[in-house]
């Protein structure tokens, strides 16, 4: 039987807005600027919400923002949850399961993320076509609802390949140059040492962040459609002779912020 806070955070969201939402948008660190662009905007801070979290972190907002975006209805969310908070793995992906209530059939993810591959530099975009759960543990242990999603769900290509194609002809066209490659997620809230980094490489990692992970498990459970975009905010660690900071990643994602909004929104544009 469905959870009835899904339904209830739901039936909350449905009452502040007449659009019918069918793309999700999660908007990672320095990258909520995108919710700006949507027109006729209803804005829902995360507290109004029932059984939502609040976000913590510098750089997200903590507010949905529903509306027009490309001539798509969207819901973006202007900030995640992180396991990292304190929160619990089903709080972190609770948004997925909102969304699909709500009737969302596809969901844009994106993150900030540090670059584990050499020859990727900072203010590249990395299409993800596979991630490595790293974090020890999955919002999807305990008693399955089979209203939500099956036992065993395939993660198989829980990355959609028809966006993914569709993703690159539109950075082809807007004359961008995106990298492609597998996302891995770890806990934090610390930065990998050097060793972790040359570990993940030798896994099969190109780039590592501290979220997505959860919430496309949950979107593969709850059979949405995704398509996952990392902004390579800084190199990860060992790589230059630098130390790491969240300030840095602010900052790059700053820089590269008029090529996200241009990529995003012909992504949306073209996407069914």
């Amino acid at each position: 039987m469905k959870d009835n806070t899904i339904t209830e955070a739901s039936q909350y969201i449905r009452k502040q807005t007449s659009s019918t939402p069918t793309i999700g948008l999660i908007l990672g660190s320095g990258l909520g600027v995108l919710a700006e662009e949507i027109n006729e905007q209803i804005v829902i801070p995360y507290g109004d919400i029932p059984h939502f979290p609040k976000s913590t972190v510098a750089g997200h907002k903590g507010q949905i923002v529903l509306g027009n975006l490309e001539g798509k209805q969207v819901l973006a969310m202007q900030g995640r949850f992180h396991y990292y908070e304190g929160y619990s793995m089903e709080q972190v992906t609770f948004p997925i399961r909102v969304m699909k209530e709500l009737g969302i059939h596809s969901i844009v993810v994106t993150n900030a993320a540090g670059g584990i591959n050499t020859d990727f530099s900072p203010g590249d975009l990395m299409l993800i076509d596979d991630h490595i759960n790293n974090m020890g543990t999955n919002p999807l242990i305990g008693p399955n609802d089979e209203d939500l999603g099956v036992r065993f769900p395939d993660m198989s290509s829980v990355y959609d390949e028809e966006y993914i194609q569709l993703a690159e002809r539109c950075a082809k066209e807007l004359d961008l140059t995106v990298k492609k490659g597998v996302y891995v997620g770890n806990t934090g809230p610390t930065y990998e040492t050097p060793a972790e980094v040359n570990m993940l490489r030798t896994l099969g990692g190109d780039a590592v962040g501290m979220s997505t992970v959860p919430e496309v498990i949950v979107a593969g459970h709850a059979n949405l459609r995704v398509l996952g975009i990392s902004c390579i905010s800084n190199m990860a660690a060992g790589i230059l002779d630098q130390p790491l900071s969240h300030r840095e990643v602010i900052e790059t994602t700053d820089k590269v912020r008029g090529d996200f909004l241009k990529f995003v929104k012909r992504i949306l544009k073209t996407i069914d």
